[in-house]
């Protein structure tokens, strides 16, 4: 009876999550083979495959560019994020006057709309009345100001400079919890044979929290893959496509073409990357899991 009345307690729970996880999801695969425009919601049918085909083959935006864009934004986001929250959190583990305060002023901005920071990191990087040219010619690094967000060749490094200040909080926060989860009798031992810090780095503390690093890479990838907001926010995916990701093409055919069709086939395809990527990844990183 007990086992019974639990059950009961969770349905409301399971209906929410049916309500709005699952339904949407199944519906949204169910979109991404259909005709399913705005301008026309008479003419909802089954298409089959053309969505993708129009996708990967829209002359106008190269499916193949924003793939690149894509991977170059995650791989390159992922990489600073990672070692810098790690730093980061190496830094904040010993204890030290006001670093309670400090670590509030340090996580803050991960609570903030990453929207929110896509706006204020695209006023510093103004390239009429930024703050970062202006810093940079009054300290005579450049002469005149240069176009962050305008120019094709170092767009993308101006919006992965964003996500990796917006990011590294998470790695900073979930890392040192792990670390000082180690136990202080593993370096104890280590000091007594005759290890360095590095050494006590790469043969402790590492293999030590390695189910944390893994678990925190592989929910970061997913979030940064599918994080559109900072480069909506910046560049709206410009200039001339060279920060536009598959998440802010998504974006701009749902809003912009309102072919809700296509915008379902492109999540799709995230969603196939990412479930490849995961399975590859855990298939990888198992043994070493395992092992720690």
């Amino acid at each position: 009876m007990k086992n019974k009345w639990y059950i009961l307690m969770m349905i409301p729970a399971f209906l929410l999550v049916v309500a709005f996880l699952y339904f949407p999801l199944a519906r949204g695969i169910v979109m991404a083979f259909q005709n399913y425009n705005m301008f026309d919601l008479t003419n909802v049918h089954f298409i089959g495959l053309d969505n993708f085909k129009a996708v990967i083959g829209n002359p106008n935006v190269s499916f193949w560019q924003i793939l690149g864009n894509t991977v170059i934004w995650t791989i390159f986001s992922l990489m600073f994020q990672f070692l810098l929250g790690f730093g980061l959190a190496l830094l904040l583990k010993k204890p030290f006057a006001g670093r309670g305060v400090y670590s509030g002023f340090v996580f803050y901005g991960y609570a903030l709309s990453g929207f929110a920071i896509g706006l204020l990191w695209s006023w510093l990087f103004n390239g009429q009345f930024g703050l970062f040219n202006d810093i940079l010619t009054r300290i005579g690094i450049i002469d005149e100001p240069i176009g962050w967000l305008s120019n094709p060749k170092i767009a993308m490094f101006s919006v992965i400079v964003t996500n990796v200040w917006y990011g590294i909080p998470f790695f900073g926060i979930m890392l040192l919890a792990a670390l000082q989860s180690v136990p202080n009798d593993l370096y104890e031992a280590a000091v007594i044979d005759g290890c360095g810090v590095v050494r006590q780095l790469f043969s402790v503390t590492i293999p030590y929290i390695k189910p944390t690093i893994i678990s925190t890479l592989l929910l970061r990838t997913m979030w940064i893959v599918n994080f559109p907001d900072i480069i909506y926010a910046m560049t709206n995916g410009g200039p001339v496509n060279s920060t536009n990701i598959l998440a802010t093409q998504m974006i701009n055919t749902v809003f912009k073409e309102y072919d809700y069709g296509k915008g379902s086939a492109i999540g799709v395809i995230i969603m196939v990357i990412l479930f490849v990527y995961s399975v590859i990844y855990l298939r990888l990183t198992k043994s070493s899991g395992d092992d720690v």
